[in-house]
């Protein structure tokens, strides 16, 4: 088939891969300039002038993202050389919190726990009871149950240095909010996985050369066709025969035999509104209900911050701060931070993550500013602080998320895809390759 993706993010890419594998010709629209979607690079100068390659957002990987290390080597890209592996480690700059040891699963799992640093054996054995019960249950839980409740019998010590920042860094939401359901099948795959599963893939290479880019030449070589700078304004049914009609650039028209639209979900609304003029009654109601849904979708926002000092470095690659969900650290917002020198790039810059951020971008720039000289004890001036305001979709208890047919031929892409994970590299993926599939 001749098959349209629009979108050239990490979902829309995997979509337009998996087409090809299937012998599809597959043509991918991206209205911007550049590859990657919100995985993608910005350039920016530091303090001493020299100008560097940042991502939009410092972003990791799992050992359970089974299907992008696979789609990965699909395209050329080698995880063992583009990703630094290390086993989990959520180690704060004083040295205590959890690291587990290099181990199979679940044993690196009680490992860790019973040796955490800092953690009294209360602490260890709550924890210790509660991931237990979670295996014993088949990690399921009420669609209602939020992360909160699930980790209710836990200590505040390990709810704070733990469960926290897991939560917000996998789902992107405080614990008291997040889907419960959703952050069990986290710990599923990862904690308690394979081998390796829980390792962190710390990338080595900016987020474009990581996937976007080998995968759009990926599938030039096996003819397709990537056009960035074209925006898709219309999709129209084919007249007197199924399939699509793309109209871009306001009258330039295309035709096609199914459409798969791997934006996110507020271009896909503007996209789909657009298209409901010209569309047919059965249409309509098809483009209709797909949008109700995916208009309940609330959003959370991700801040980087990229700062810099001289001879700056960290004990690890990365280490978790102590952030502002902890009481005595009210204006500490960041709850990781990434040594960039130790991943490839130049030494002395540092990215901090703010997940679930609020707050103005000047305001948080300067908490991290002092967050840093509070907890690491440096002194770093800003580079570049990068806000995406709807970064994810809010991953709450009981959501429903758009599904993956919108209408006959026409598919939906995207992490915010109906699907057993939240917003992460991996769903993006899974979503590209299960509309691709679906064709």
């Amino acid at each position: 088939m001749k098959v349209a993706i629009i979108g050239a993010g990490w979902a829309g890419l995997s979509a337009a891969v998996q087409a090809a594998q299937a012998g599809h010709q597959a043509t991918v629209f991206e209205a911007a300039r550049q590859l990657g979607g919100r995985a993608r690079v910005i350039t920016a100068t530091l303090p001493n002038g020299d100008s560097v390659i940042l991502d939009n957002g410092q972003h990791i990987l799992i050992g359970a993202y089974a299907q992008t290390l696979a789609l990965m080597q699909t395209v050329g890209v080698d995880p063992g050389q583009a990703l630094l592996r290390l086993p989990l480690a959520l180690k704060f700059p004083d040295g205590t919190g959890l690291a587990l040891p290099d181990w199979p699963s679940p044993l690196n799992a009680i490992a860790g726990i019973v040796a955490a640093r800092g953690w009294g054996l209360a602490d260890k054995a709550s924890l210790l009871r509660t991931a237990l019960g979670w295996r014993q249950r088949g990690f399921v839980c009420a669609e209602q149950a939020t992360v909160a409740q699930l980790c209710r019998r836990l200590t505040p010590r390990v709810m704070q240095e733990l469960i926290e920042p897991l939560c917000v860094s996998a789902l992107n939401i405080p614990a008291d909010r997040a889907s419960g359901r959703v952050f069990l099948v986290v710990m599923r795959d990862s904690l308690f996985g394979g081998k390796g599963s829980s390792d962190l893939l710390l990338p080595r290479v900016d987020l474009t050369t990581l996937f976007p880019q080998a995968a759009a030449d990926w599938v030039v070589s096996h003819g397709g066709d990537v056009r960035l700078g074209l925006r898709v304004e219309r999709i129209q049914s084919a007249t007197g025969k199924p399939g699509w009609t793309l109209v871009a650039a306001g009258t330039t028209t295309e035709a096609f035999d199914a459409v798969v639209v791997a934006v996110s979900p507020s271009h896909a609304a503007v996209l789909l509104s657009q298209s409901l003029e010209a569309a047919t009654a059965l249409m309509a109601g098809h483009f209709t209900d797909w949008l109700q849904t995916a208009s309940q979708l609330s959003h959370e926002a991700i801040t980087t911050v990229y700062a810099w000092g001289h001879m700056a470095t960290l004990a690890r690659p990365m280490l978790a701060l102590r952030s502002a969900g902890q009481a005595a650290q009210p204006t500490a917002p960041a709850q990781f931070v990434f040594d960039r020198g130790q991943l490839g790039g130049p030494a002395g810059l540092l990215a901090f993550v703010i997940s679930a951020s609020t707050g103005e971008r000047d305001e948080l720039q300067a908490q991290v500013i002092a967050q840093a000289k509070n907890q690491l004890r440096l002194t770093l001036q800003p580079v570049q602080t990068v806000v995406e305001k709807r970064a994810t979709f809010a991953c709450t208890p009981d959501l429903r998320r758009p599904p993956l047919t919108i209408a006959p031929g026409l598919l939906a892409a995207g992490d915010y895809v109906d699907g057993p994970y939240p917003a992460t590299l991996e769903g993006a993926v899974r979503s590209g390759l299960a509309a691709a599939r679906a064709l």
